[in-house]
């Protein structure tokens, strides 16, 4: 009988490409943030911030349309509430992203206070957003399910590396830093940096538990 139900209600399958654009709009905009805090230049960084904050809105735009879709589906491919939560933690690493940028221009951060631990962090989550994107494109036909395995470890492994990277970051911003005001300025772009391989993981983490339940 659950068969010929799902035969005659087939499961909606518009959350496929539409989380594969998603996952490829992170890839965007991490590689632009990367791109940013490598310029030298004052007026390209703030043009590739711009172009961030655009791409941050498209995600949003992304992430309501995932969240629309959900509400007017009657069967989905996997749990709604997997659906849900991916779709939220892949909007906050965008968000998270788009705070790096910001804050680094907000706060008029030079270049030369641009850290090579600041770069590494945004080249993981780099790594980690093009780890989501492989294994999200997976999921509409879970065949290939060594692939999300394999992002599942890789990303886990990256976040543990940005935590490393973030605590001697950090010990050498207090150890090192005597204006106050500009330790909190640096202490939250680090802390942006970090959080976004968190959100990387989390959403990690989702992929591994529809995996289980589905494959």
């Amino acid at each position: 009988m659950k068969n010929i139900l799902s035969y005659l209600i087939p499961k909606e399958r518009k959350f496929f490409p539409m989380f594969e654009e998603a996952t490829q709009n992170l890839v965007d905009i991490s590689r632009l943030l990367l791109e940013m805090l490598r310029s030298p230049d004052l007026d390209d960084r703030k043009k590739l911030r711009d172009e961030i904050e655009h791409l941050e809105h498209v995600g949003d735009g992304l992430t309501h349309d995932i969240l629309e879709q959900l509400s007017l589906s009657f069967i989905t491919p996997f749990d709604r509430e997997d659906i849900h939560q991916l779709a939220v933690v892949l909007d906050d690493i965008a968000d998270y992203i788009n705070g790096v940028s910001s804050r680094a221009i907000i706060y008029k951060v030079a270049f030369e206070d641009l850290t090579p631990e600041m770069i590494k962090l945004a080249e993981l989550i780099v790594r980690c957003v093009e780890e989501l994107h492989i294994a999200v494109a997976q999921l509409h036909d879970l065949k290939h399910v060594e692939k999300i395995n394999d992002a599942y470890v890789k990303i886990n492994s990256i976040e543990n590396h940005a935590d490393d990277i973030f605590d001697l970051a950090i010990g050498k911003l207090f150890e090192e830093e005597k204006d106050p005001i500009k330790l909190i300025k640096m202490k939250e772009i680090y802390q942006a940096l970090e959080t976004a391989t968190d959100k990387a993981e989390d959403a990690a983490d989702i992929l591994k538990s529809i995996l289980v339940k589905n494959a």
